[in-house]
């Protein structure tokens, strides 16, 4: 017996990284998994490596291999009609409900506010908070229908509680993400629908670990280093850390937390 079983877990930015590991513990624990990911560069101005159809195949494979079921497509969250047409889809193959929604799929990209482009700040924008509107447009309806209640997790960051140098469009989408998830946790509450944000520090994976402006940021701006050094020095944190966070916001071992800031940062926000 699962913590999860019979319920439904929809989750955007799935191929890989954090997703991929919330896809595979929800499984686990006998929940079935609703996904999309782009599985494309999102924007010229991401420079890591970004996750591709193989990589989502990947994960349907090692859901599949925990025992779970999973409807994950290639997408856009920046597409309301397609996160529409998939959660329909995917919720009635599962049998009518909606029970958890992350939202995950984000992109990160580095500049001084003065110099960035338009494009670059509007990417940012548009997938990092529009797209989580987007994502809560398109479920909130099926859990309100399916009248289990639930919990939403929207993925922000230290950045989200923190502003961050050469991060402005970061920053901003991310501080947007707790204004967005708090004023629909005071309208989900009398529904049951939980709502929170997590903010995690550095996360072992492409985005966090490997994309070459960061690394220059760093390397030429070293002004900037004291604010993005957290209280443990233990390095990054692993995707599971985080998936330990999002299952316990997903529990009933939480259903008395709601529009809350869940940091999982090292003590990154105190410094």
């Amino acid at each position: 017996m699962g913590d999860f079983d019979g319920k439904v877990v929809y989750i955007t930015g799935v191929a890989r990284g954090q997703g991929r590991k919330h896809a595979i513990r929800f499984a686990r624990e006998g929940a079935k998994i609703i996904g999309l990911d782009l599985c494309a560069a999102p924007s010229e101005y991401v420079k890591y490596r970004t996750a591709t159809e193989d990589d989502l195949a990947d994960t349907i494979e090692r859901v599949e291999a925990e025992g779970g079921e999973i409807c994950a497509e290639v997408g856009d969250v920046r597409d309301l009609a397609f996160q529409q047409d998939l959660i329909a889809r995917g919720v009635e193959r599962f049998g009518g409900r909606l029970d958890v929604v992350i939202a995950n799929a984000g992109i990160c990209n580095w500049g001084k506010v003065w110099e960035l482009d338009e494009q670059q700040w509007q990417d940012t924008i548009d997938i990092n908070l529009t797209g989580y509107w987007k994502t809560l447009r398109a479920t909130i309806p099926h859990m309100l229908e399916a009248g289990n209640g639930g919990s939403i997790i929207l993925v922000s960051s230290v950045a989200g509680l923190k502003a961050m140098p050469v991060q402005s469009p970061y920053s901003a989408s991310k501080y947007g993400v707790v204004g967005l998830a708090q004023t629909a946790a005071k309208e989900l509450g009398e529904h049951g629908i939980r709502v929170n944000t997590i903010h995690p520090y550095g996360v072992q994976t492409p985005m966090g670990a490997e994309d070459p402006d960061a690394l220059e940021v760093f390397n030429n701006m070293p002004q900037f280093l004291p604010h993005f050094t957290p209280i443990l020095g233990m390095g990054m944190a692993s995707t599971d850390d985080i998936s330990d966070s999002v299952l316990f916001l997903a529990s009933d071992a939480s259903r008395t937390i709601t529009a809350s800031t869940f940091t999982v940062d090292m003590g990154a926000i105190k410094v």
